[in-house]
């Protein structure tokens, strides 16, 4: 079974999960620090890994008025700050070719977001960098397509792959998670990554962006975490209704602490019947 090397942290199936979390974009500084610090101090205190994640700009908005973020070199000289301030592991998402390299020079993991997720030149720039690679499944995907992406990673000489599901399409303004698709991509033998509050999404859902049912989280990430995974994606804000983007979706920063103690709990159980 592959481990994917993220500084000092194991990230695999068979072990205890990582945990990455944060914003679904970069916000003000007080917003940041409340978040980043929150999870730090919980994640400690339950000793669980822990990468910070945070988008610098959201190329991919519903609405030409939607925020996108601070953008590339301001977004990366945010992220580069609260690496070494935090000591912590950062990942955020890649666009396009051009600011892999850019983004290659200060994140521990690079994302190739889910509607990206079949385009061959961003993975070959990305899979150049030789760091871990989270790949995001696209919603139009099958399980077994991702043996594709896997291809063409390895092809470009980049086996630190890791898989995320976050749901696939079920209708119009709607995603459901398969949870037979995780088992699927448990067999490529490389990390599967839940990312349970993009799940939760409803595209489209109020006409110029999307909806969510944030208040579902901890059911479908104790669902999902019930599978072994190597990791849970999750995103939090100090107060969703207020959030710049994704808000419907995000699980409510007080709120950490009890959801992490109860998924470690899932997560403990699972692998110890291993």
């Amino acid at each position: 079974m592959t481990e994917v090397s993220v500084n000092k942290l194991k990230i695999g199936n068979s072990n205890p999960f990582t945990l990455i979390a944060g914003l679904n974009v970069l916000e003000s500084d007080k917003v940041i620090e409340q978040v980043i610090t929150h999870c730090i101090e919980v994640t400690k205190k339950l000793s669980i890994p822990y990468i910070f994640k945070a988008s610098y700009d959201k190329a991919n908005r519903s609405s030409v008025d939607s925020y996108r973020g601070p953008g590339v070199d301001e977004g990366l000289r945010i992220l580069s700050n609260l690496k070494k301030e935090f000591n912590v592991p950062i990942i955020s998402d890649v666009h396009t070719v051009e600011e892999v390299s850019k983004a290659s020079e200060v994140l521990d993991i690079i994302q190739i977001p889910a509607f990206l997720s079949r385009q061959t030149d961003l993975i070959k720039e990305a899979a150049s960098t030789k760091i871990p690679i989270n790949i995001k499944k696209g919603q139009f995907m099958a399980p077994e397509d991702a043996k594709n992406i896997i291809n063409k990673c390895e092809h470009f000489g980049n086996k630190q792959i890791l898989l995320c599901e976050r749901g696939s399409s079920f209708g119009y303004n709607n995603l459901v998670v398969d949870m037979l698709g995780m088992v699927q991509l448990k067999e490529s033998n490389y990390p599967v990554i839940f990312d349970a509050t993009h799940s939760l999404q409803r595209p489209g859902g109020l006409g110029d962006r999307t909806d969510g049912r944030g208040s579902k989280v901890l059911d479908l990430a104790r669902s999902g975490m019930a599978l072994g995974l190597a990791g849970l994606f999750l995103e939090t804000h100090p107060d969703p209704e207020k959030a710049l983007c994704d808000g419907p979706c995000a699980l409510r920063i007080d709120s950490l602490e009890d959801f992490l103690v109860q998924i470690k709990a899932v997560d403990d159980l699972v692998k110890s019947f291993n």
